[in-house]
């Protein structure tokens, strides 16, 4: 009997939304536990700007621009990605948020909150999963959230959007089994991010609610979910597919 094995050493990293936020967080999670990563978001700049943290880590990094909505720009991701080395991890990461009542949000917010976290996950598990199959491995794991378990008024859109994310988990999940890729999701509750900092400002009432409802009493850290990330990708998970991880401090299970 050996011991759960946590590194990720020789293996190559995909994470989408990685200029910033959990993802930035995200990425560089993975680098620490060994693995060459690929940062991917819409602006290049930043994406370089984290993969630069990344070398000064001592692991490979390359930045690559994709618009997760096209299927062209994750097909060309997918390219560069295995020309840089042999992916075996996929973090769907990028996502929006659009915190708005159902009279506010219009059809263009609607479709655009869908379409980046839904149709991106989408996307990019299909641009990877055939090179991952090949070769018999792989672990692709979907940023998920609370609210595709719970109600929360303003999130009607991002709410159905991460719901979704979670029937492509268990969906791909069951059909890529077979060939040896692994399909999970982290579902995080409220994680203090530069992204949202100001939310957690200017919206605290709404946040005195969630922390009332949350047993460890706090609102979740990036590291809550950078752990759970480096978890699921890693080899002490290899018996684990198509489930949904909690990051809540507890809040779903009240």
């Amino acid at each position: 009997m050996g011991y759960p094995d946590f590194r990720l050493d020789g293996q190559v990293a995909i994470v989408t939304g990685g200029s910033s936020g959990l993802g930035q967080a995200g990425a560089l999670a993975l680098a620490n536990a060994g693995a060459d990563v690929v940062v991917a978001a819409r602006r290049l700049p930043e994406c370089e700007a984290v993969a630069e943290q990344i070398r000064l880590m001592g692991r490979r990094a390359l930045a690559v621009s994709v618009d997760v909505t096209d299927p062209g720009s994750t097909r060309a991701l997918a390219q560069a990605a295995e020309e840089f080395g042999p992916v075996s991890i996929l973090f769907n990461n990028a996502g929006v948020i659009s915190p708005k009542s159902l009279a506010d949000t219009s059809a263009e917010e609607w479709r655009r909150t869908l379409d980046v976290s839904a149709t991106g996950t989408f996307l990019c598990s299909q641009a990877v999963a055939p090179a991952m199959s090949r070769r018999g491995r792989g672990a692709i794991i979907n940023m998920g959230s609370i609210l595709s378990s719970v109600g929360m008024a303003n999130r009607v859109a991002y709410a159905t959007a991460k719901t979704a994310v979670i029937s492509i988990t268990r969906c791909l999940a069951v059909e890529l089994g077979p060939s040896g890729v692994r399909v999970n999701a982290i579902a995080p509750t409220v994680i203090v991010t530069d992204l949202n900092r100001k939310l957690t400002e200017t919206q605290p009432e709404l946040y005195r609610r969630v922390l009332e409802r949350m047993p460890l009493g706090r609102l979740g850290q990036t590291d809550d979910v950078t752990g759970a990330l480096v978890f699921l990708a890693s080899p002490a998970a290899s018996f684990i597919t198509g489930q949904t991880l909690y990051v809540d401090g507890g809040f779903t299970a009240g």
